[in-house]
């Protein structure tokens, strides 16, 4: 938890106001035992009513006090727990906002959602906890262990007896549990994983019959999950009885040894019963010093998964002393000597990539799966850096640029079409917020999204569920790239984008496509031949290799790996070999 120390900064002074309130209180709780034993001892003894009476009221008016700083410091800390949470969501998410494809390789969705969410709760919680009993429990454990001793320091080895039972009881306990927790909160994203999946796979479920076999999946992370809680709780659950255990044998024994001190005169009945009541408040003090002891491990175990997504560094970063695109900007991406394999991979998936994505034209790739291809793509929106080499956007190393910059010269389809909750309008408006709706229509049309659009009643203030549900794969990808040339940007990049297309389709979006953005740079990613048998240039991949390069013609003449593809997807007279 040491690690997340400095959240703590900005709300110093309400900690250190909460801690002088804290003092406060607990003066109030140790003077109130010697105002009873006063009232005792010399009230009652003498008959004096108006004594009884002035003290009563002091002791009313100290309660008052005690009472008022108790709920100012539950309010300053329940303040800060809340500001200290909000921060860490803010920071998480930022970190992972700017987090690369390689570190959501270090970290699942679920894991990034647990620690998010249950993780910062769970520091919040302690952390309000902490304000209020950190400080309070020891000023009360130790002034009742100075008070008490002043007052008999011949029954201090009753305290003493309780305060390392105490200790050994919590030692232990403590000694069993911590490494349980560390368990649950890898058990909770397991749980959060199996949950998810079986959510966003439903229709896969129901379509192999396999819900019993999900059902048996989820009862087991539930079931370890429980059974881990239950055995935490188990052993904790023991530190209450023994808590109420201790504190009865104080009472007997300060009753049955301070009634001998009051039989031979050498204590007063109310000096007794003040004893008494320190000795409570000690044991009190362990108490609320042990519920810490059961919330601070766990909580140190959340705010160390926190601390290790913040601490996380992007393993790309941008240059601190950037190119910047020239004004007369030309689109053209040229790949020289590009080779790359993944962290911690054992060899490359690309090896020296040589190539030139020319203005306004179409560059197409080709390949079997795993060839690299969504690979390529990704090294030109530097979701990953390259190994060897260099990509060049408008004659400027993308490694020299800021990435919001390349980016924003680029319009992108990836390979799975995510839609956000919202309207057709929002998600269409997603990389331009400024663009006119004759703009979001006219990439409507280009993309083949129109005629859906139009048939819904509300147009484009239809409603999209979240991750586009609602809408079928083909529409889903048709609103990918409308989305993209919304942002009318002078490089567009569709990674397998039209494979959920029909034919038709595919042919009216690829002619459309070519006549109203006949100035940009196009790469194309597609797994059918008849998608880019019209690119002026398309490339084949094979094993992270360019073993083809050049038109459709000229590839069914020269490339074998081509002219396979071609011919298990097209006849001999689509073909037209010469």
């Amino acid at each position: 938890m040491l690690k997340l120390v400095k959240y703590l900064k900005p709300y110093a002074l309400m900690i250190l106001a909460a801690v002088m309130l804290l003092l406060i209180q607990a003066n109030c709780d140790l003077a109130l035992p010697d105002y009873m034993a006063d009232i005792v001892n010399t009230g009652v003894m003498s008959g004096g009513i108006g004594f009884i009476l002035k003290t009563g009221a002091t002791m009313i008016l100290i309660t008052l006090i005690g009472t008022l700083a108790s709920i100012t410091v539950g309010f300053m800390a329940s303040m800060t727990a809340a500001g200290v949470a909000r921060d860490l969501r803010k920071d998480v998410f930022k970190r992972v906002a700017a987090f690369t494809n390689a570190e959501f390789d270090q970290f699942s969705t679920a894991s990034l959602i647990t620690r998010t969410t249950n993780d910062i709760t769970q520091i919040q919680t302690v952390l309000a906890m902490m304000i209020r009993l950190i400080f309070y429990a020891p000023i009360l454990g130790f002034g009742g262990i100075i008070k008490a001793i002043n007052s008999s320091a011949s029954m201090s080895w009753i305290i003493g007896i309780a305060v390392i039972t105490l200790l050994g009881v919590i030692a232990i306990l403590f000694s069993i549990v911590l490494p349980k927790f560390k368990l649950i909160q890898k058990l909770v994203d397991r749980l959060n994983l199996v949950t998810r999946e079986n959510i966003d796979g439903m229709l896969v479920i129901r379509a192999f019959n396999t819900q019993q076999f999900e059902l048996n999946r989820f009862d087991k992370a539930n079931e370890d999950l429980t059974q881990t809680n239950l055995f935490v709780n188990r052993i904790m659950v023991l530190l209450m009885p023994v808590m109420m255990l201790v504190m009865n044998l104080v009472s007997v024994a300060i009753v049955w040894v301070g009634s001998k001190h009051v039989s031979s005169f050498q204590m007063n009945i109310g000096d007794m019963m003040a004893y008494m009541q320190y000795a409570m408040q000690i044991i009190m003090a362990f108490l609320m010093m042990s519920m810490m002891f059961i919330l601070v491990p766990r909580a140190a175990v959340s705010a160390d998964r926190v601390a290790e997504v913040i601490e996380t560094m992007p393993s790309i970063v941008d240059d601190p002393n950037p190119d910047h695109f020239e004004a007369d900007f030309t689109p053209e991406v040229v790949f020289k000597d590009v080779s790359f394999h993944y962290p911690g991979g054992q060899g490359d998936v690309l090896h020296q990539l040589n190539f030139t994505a020319k203005a306004g034209q179409t560059t197409a790739i080709i390949g079997s799966t795993g060839s690299g291809k969504s690979t390529l793509v990704n090294l030109i929106m530097r979701f990953y850096d390259v190994t060897d080499g260099g990509i060049y956007v408008g004659g400027k190393n993308i490694k020299n640029l800021k990435r919001h910059m390349l980016r924003d010269k680029i319009g992108y389809v990836p390979q799975k079409s995510i839609l956000f909750s919202g309207t057709i309008e929002s998600n269409l408006k997603y990389g331009d917020q400024t663009a006119d709706i004759e703009t979001v229509e006219q990439a409507s049309r280009i993309a083949q999204a129109t005629e859906f659009i139009e048939t819904k009643e509300e147009k484009y203030a239809s409603t999209i569920a979240q991750g586009g549900t609602n809408v079928s794969g083909g529409q889903k990808q048709r609103l990918s790239i409308a989305r993209a040339l919304v942002k009318n940007a002078p490089i567009y990049i569709f990674d397998d984008s039209f494979s959920a297309l029909d034919v038709k389709t595919d042919q009216k979006l690829r002619t459309a496509l070519k006549k109203e953005t006949g100035d940009s740079t196009i790469i194309l990613v597609a797994q059918r031949v008849s998608t880019i048998m019209y690119a002026e240039q398309i490339l084949v991949l094979d094993n992270g290799r360019i073993v083809g390069k050049g038109t459709h013609e000229s590839l069914l003449r020269t490339c074998e790996v081509y002219r396979e593809i071609a011919r298990s997807q097209l006849s001999e007279e689509e073909l037209a070999l010469e």
